[in-house]
């Protein structure tokens, strides 16, 4: 362990995003809900309280005069962005660790169940807890196992190992905005149908109770005006969904080249001062 007097440089408890709001951080890039539920929710207030100042203006009466789905929308548009906000925060203090050596530079050190415990006490001076980091997580496992068994050559399979079930985890991170990038253009068509339906129906109402040509065109006017606001719902939804997919494909790629930093480092510092010992016959 390092100095107690001498700050940790990097804390999980200190510095993640999501425990300086009091919340449970969401290991190595993971996401607590709860807390981007609520910034999204806050970020959707927010929107529609900026509406009062458009008030009367086509922008204000697009999100707040054409049904329930706009307001789900702009929810799940906010939530998806407070995931992936909070992720990119996450992202960055992971990166953090790669700055940061914890094999001696000494050309002629060896790592080797010997000299393990040297780079597990400097892993721990540098960050609180290593299994809250994807990179140390990943050199702990490996060094942990040397240490038990022994076996150089079984520190590669371990580290590749621990480095699918991270690109796995990363995946499964990033269900909840994909499932909402289907739900939103999805809740867009529900809007256009109603719109539709609304539209048809008041015109059906002025078919049954037209005595004259006139009335039936004045119906048909408003007919025609309520499609243009049934495919505004559509419209909305579509562009959300759109920039949503463009930021989670953006901020998935940088956590993509994070896992091949992360894979270099591993192979420059870790595999790369592996030496197989030489066999020592038992003594007679």
């Amino acid at each position: 362990m390092g100095n107690p007097a001498t700050p940790i440089p990097i804390s999980w408890f200190r510095d993640d995003i999501e425990n300086r709001f009091g919340f449970q951080g969401g290991r190595f890039t993971r996401v607590n809900n709860l807390l981007a539920f609520f910034i999204g929710l806050l970020a959707a207030v927010a929107f529609y309280g900026s509406l009062i100042l458009l008030k009367d203006t086509w922008l204000a009466e697009m999100f707040t005069q054409r049904g329930p789905t706009q307001y789900a929308v702009v929810l799940l548009c906010g939530w998806s962005a407070a995931i992936l906000l909070l992720k990119w925060c996450k992202l960055r203090l992971q990166r953090k660790t790669l700055s940061h050596t914890v094999v001696p530079e000494d050309p002629d050190f060896v790592l080797s169940p010997a000299t393990v415990d040297q780079v597990m006490q400097k892993i721990f001076a540098t960050v609180d807890d290593p299994k809250q980091f994807t990179l140390f997580n990943r050199i702990v496992v490996a060094l942990s196992n040397l240490r038990n068994l022994g076996r150089v050559s079984d520190v590669d399979d371990i580290l590749r190992s621990q480095a699918e079930q991270d690109q796995s985890s990363m995946e499964t991170s990033y269900s909840l905005v994909q499932s909402f990038v289907w739900a939103i253009p999805v809740l867009g068509f529900i809007g256009t149908v109603l719109g539709l339906s609304r539209a048809i129906g008041a015109f059906s109402a002025v078919l049954g109770s037209a005595v004259n040509i006139s009335e039936i065109s004045g119906a048909l006017q408003g007919v025609i005006a309520g499609l243009a606001t049934a495919f505004e719902t559509t419209l909305v939804a579509l562009v959300a969904a759109l920039a949503i997919q463009l930021l989670l494909t953006w901020l998935k790629k940088a956590e993509e080249e994070f896992f091949d930093d992360c894979a270099e480092y591993c192979f420059r510092h870790i595999l790369s001062r592996l030496r197989l010992l030489p066999y020592e016959p038992e003594e007679a």
